[in-house]
């Protein structure tokens, strides 16, 4: 695998160093010229000195080339333009970090559906503790070819879950509306706005995420891309 970092913060780093132990290629983007020199001194990966929102910069570490282009600056804003920067380059998938829950919605209306916010992550965390719960990571319990998609229904996509005629071994088994868990069933009505959940073969991934980015978010990433390079 080839992980590229934008930022080279703590979740970067620790990320950083967890994969190049398991063997995969890393290139860190970092602004901070002093940073860089510090920690190429005990990190064995690659770093890059630029402004990661920027599509000559991006170009440098191969988009095509990448499997995963992680978004994780201090700003929202840069997050954001990075992330429709890269997916307009080309990377396989983009995973972008953001700290004000406001940009979510704004996050899905662009078709970046690979979003952190570190806060919600980490409460959800500690009220399952205090609860008495046991989080079990999804890294265990999804198994062999099994993934997560997740989209935001559209006006089209608001219907009954079974006329959405999803892929052979594709099942959506819940969704968040304004942001409450409900379970899903192939009688249930989707709403504008409902961010769904799909369990899936990897092999439907592709055709997933082609039918669920908009083309309008295309458009737009495409535009930015076009405007930074005048």
């Amino acid at each position: 695998m080839r992980t590229v970092f934008i930022g080279a913060g703590e979740v970067s780093i620790e990320t950083a160093r967890a994969l190049v132990k398991k063997g995969h290629e890393v290139i860190i983007i970092e602004t901070d010229k002093i940073k860089i020199d510090e920690l190429s001194e005990e990190m064995d990966c690659s770093f890059l000195q630029g402004d990661g929102s920027r599509p000559d910069i991006l170009r440098e570490v191969n988009p095509e080339q990448t499997d995963f282009l992680f978004c994780l600056t201090d700003s929202d804003q840069a997050n954001l333009i990075a992330s429709l920067v890269g997916r307009s380059l080309g990377f396989k998938r983009v995973v972008t970090s953001i700290r004000d829950g406001q940009f979510e919605i704004i996050c899905h209306e662009l078709g970046l559906k690979d979003t952190i916010i570190p806060s919600r992550t980490i409460s959800r965390s500690l009220e399952d503790m205090v609860s008495g719960s046991k989080n079990v990571e999804v890294s265990k319990a999804l198994k062999d070819e099994a993934r997560f998609f997740t989209f935001t229904a559209q006006e089209d996509d608001a219907v009954v879950v079974k006329e959405l005629k999803l892929p052979t071994d594709a099942k959506i088994i819940c969704y968040y509306r304004d942001g409450k868990f409900s379970h899903a069933n192939e009688e249930t009505t989707l709403r504008m706005g409902d961010e769904v959940v799909i369990l899936t073969h990897s092999k439907n991934v592709p055709a997933l995420q082609e039918r669920w980015q908009p083309k309008q978010a295309r458009d737009e990433s495409a535009d930015l891309v076009s405007k930074k390079n005048k």
